[in-house]
């Protein structure tokens, strides 16, 4: 035999074995991804059984990812899915050929890196998806689901981890059921996005199935689902205001939700209590007692004020003292709400509060947030004795509260009992300045007499209202008009507050006074933006702040265009804050009357008869009148300046 033929036929031997192989391969890629394209008949030919536990993996560096695997694995252990919880770190990747389920819970760490102890996985899951000697077969059989913990102020490398696992695995041959959760720690809404995510997983491992992002039980695409009421503004105008991406669904967008019919619900997911969910998350509540507020139930809280603490030391009030006459040490900051529909570009707690467009949670009685409020104040206030500058008379007039500003985070007016609750604090002879941020209307409408009632005015155009305030509502401009002519129809005390944000709404002089026709406040606070460090959701800086020359200028514009209606009154210079005031109502034969005769406004409350805000008004001091030497500072405190000791330049 010739050497050109033995080439030739060992030529087609090895041309027949290719094609062997090819064909084999082939077919068994096609069987396989026809099981794939359906992961609820994959999933049930593999049950998560004794016999076959999924694993629910968590990479974590400070602690978040792993409170949530375990909350998730506490929900599987719910619904009778068994999963072992596992630390990445302590399994060895080669098995994943083995999982026919896998969920990771996976944080993104510096530069877009996981955290240490998790590297060793990442490298091999690279690895393995860029080695063509492994192929798209490896996980062919495994279902898999990502959700990522990471932090939007890193920009670009925003839950990079979580997102580079989903696409190595599939690259591997692993089925997706569920896109990558992408959950934000510094945007105070992680645990909705959370449990919303969850919720899906939950479903498709219970026999679910995926149709464009959305999650229907047994396949049904006819049938009930658990985003039948979703309101219109979902994907409208303000989609850009809770983001809509790959199918995952903002918190804040959807409303409404009551219980489902079905055993297996958002509710049961997101750890409602008898059917109702806590507003308040382990997330959430470490966040803002992270800030200094104490907890009340489930959706309350109580903050003491740093003017509480400068007053009990004899060093100045706020500019509430100056303009009304509180006094700041008896003052108690609380809120029956801690959810809000807006997220302000100056939130002082860069939206680590939760977010809704009504009330959607478990609901607590108002006699005990009351109660409970009382008690966390005067325990802070106890804590001031011994204190430099606290006297034992101050600290004893401090232990009982006369005044409670109902603002702090969140929206007061959505906590359905707010009239019960304003009842209890008049029933105790503590006067109530409540701030509303004008996107609830009809329950200003229903709103009892409260002391003093306030609505933020953050903008006066639709286009920077919706960029300052960021509303969840697609109708916001609507409901801001609407509740700013609800206000109108109150007897009491009312106010427009405006947070001057420089470079952002304080050109607006003309269409602010077109808005105060509509509500004819009888006060307008105009104080500058408090600028509390940038943060992933708010890129304000220390250009952004006016002073508190910029504050009076914007404030003698509005007066002068008012033609004399309202008039500069009061100013607090310390809070770079000026108060206009109604000049036919307030200034009396040449005299302001801002203050609040608080005794009178409580006998008018008893007496259950109408009343207006002339019957309960007081003479301004001399000392906080605009212009007057003092800047507003009471003569009987003591003012007190740091010594600031700076480097000189040589």
């Amino acid at each position: 035999m010739s050497l050109s033929s033995t080439y030739a036929r060992l030529t087609l031997l090895a041309l027949l074995s290719a094609s062997t192989f090819y064909c084999f391969y082939k077919s068994r890629r096609l069987k396989l991804l026809k099981i794939s394209l359906n992961p609820k008949d994959n999933l049930n030919a593999n049950p998560i059984s004794s016999s076959n536990k999924g694993k629910l993996f968590f990479i974590s560096q400070t602690g978040t990812s792993k409170t949530l695997a375990q909350r998730l694995h506490n929900l599987f252990k719910l619904n009778d899915l068994l999963f072992d919880l596992i630390d990445i770190k302590d399994y060895e990747p080669e098995d994943l050929s083995k999982e026919t389920v896998v969920i990771i819970i996976a944080s993104t760490w510096e530069d877009g890196k996981p955290p240490s102890n998790a590297s060793f996985f990442a490298n091999w899951l690279a690895d393995s998806a860029d080695d063509f000697r492994v192929g798209s077969l490896l996980l062919s059989k495994c279902k898999f689901a990502v959700f990522g913990v990471g932090s939007t102020a890193y920009g670009g490398t925003f839950n990079a981890v979580a997102k580079d696992f989903s696409r190595r695995l599939r690259e591997l041959g692993a089925n997706e059921i569920v896109e990558v959760g992408k959950g934000d720690v510094d945007g105070g809404e992680l645990d909705g996005i959370f449990d919303q995510w969850s919720g899906k997983v939950l479903r498709i491992l219970k026999g679910g199935s995926m149709q464009n992002g959305l999650v229907f039980s047994n396949g049904c695409t006819g049938g009930e689902s658990d985003n039948e009421n979703i309101e219109d503004g979902f994907e409208s105008e303000d989609d850009e205001n809770g983001d809509v991406e790959s199918g995952i669904v903002d918190l804040e967008d959807i409303a409404g939700k009551g219980p489902s019919r079905r055993s297996n619900t958002v509710a049961e997911v997101n750890g409602k209590a008898n059917g109702q969910k806590e507003m308040v998350t382990p997330v959430i509540r470490a966040n803002l007692e992270k800030q200094g507020y104490k907890i009340i139930g489930s959706h309350s809280g109580v903050k003491i004020c740093r003017w509480t603490k400068s007053q009990l030391r004899g060093r100045g009030g706020c500019y509430k003292h100056s303009f009304y006459g509180i006094e700041s040490h008896r003052c108690m900051e609380a809120t029956p709400s801690l959810a809000c529909a807006n997220k302000c570009v100056f939130c002082w707690r860069h939206h680590t509060n939760p977010v809704g467009k009504n009330w959607q949670w478990k609901m607590d009685d108002p006699l005990e947030i009351v109660n409970s409020a009382i008690d966390q104040h005067t325990k802070m206030i106890k804590q001031m004795k011994g204190v430099p500058g606290v006297t034992q008379e101050r600290l004893t007039e401090g232990l009982s509260p006369r005044h409670c500003a109902l603002s702090l985070v969140g929206e007061p007016i959505m906590y359905p009992e707010i009239n019960k609750l304003v009842d209890e604090l008049h029933r105790r002879q503590i006067s109530t300045f409540l701030v509303t941020n004008a996107q609830f209307p009809e329950k200003i409408k229903m709103l009892k007499p409260v002391t003093q009632l306030y609505v933020s005015v953050d903008a006066a155009t639709k286009d920077s209202l919706k960029a300052i305030d960021r509303p969840l509502f697609g109708d916001f401009w609507e409901r801001f008009i609407d509740s700013l002519k609800s206000l109108k129809e109150k007897q009491q005390r009312t106010v427009y507050r405006l947070t001057l944000v420089k470079g952002w709404n304080t050109e607006d002089v003309d269409a602010y006074f077109n808005l105060f026709k509509i509500g004819q406040p009888d006060f307008i606070e105009i104080k500058g933006v408090t600028y509390c460090g940038s943060s992933a959701t708010s890129k304000l800086t220390m250009e952004n702040v006016p002073w508190h020359s910029d504050v009076k200028a914007f404030s003698e514009a509005l007066a002068l265009k008012s033609k004399g209606e309202y008039e500069v009154a009061c100013e607090h210079v310390h809070s770079c804050c000026v108060l206009l005031a109604k000049t036919e109502k307030f200034k009396v034969n040449g005299q302001w009357f801002t203050w609040i005769d608080y005794e009178s406004f409580h006998d008018l409350v008893a007496s259950g008869k109408p009343f207006n805000s002339m019957d309960y008004m007081a003479a301004t001091p001399s000392w906080a009148v605009y212009g007057a030497q003092e800047g507003g500072f009471d003569p009987d405190q003591s003012r007190y300046r740091k010594e600031r000791h700076h480097r000189s330049s040589h």
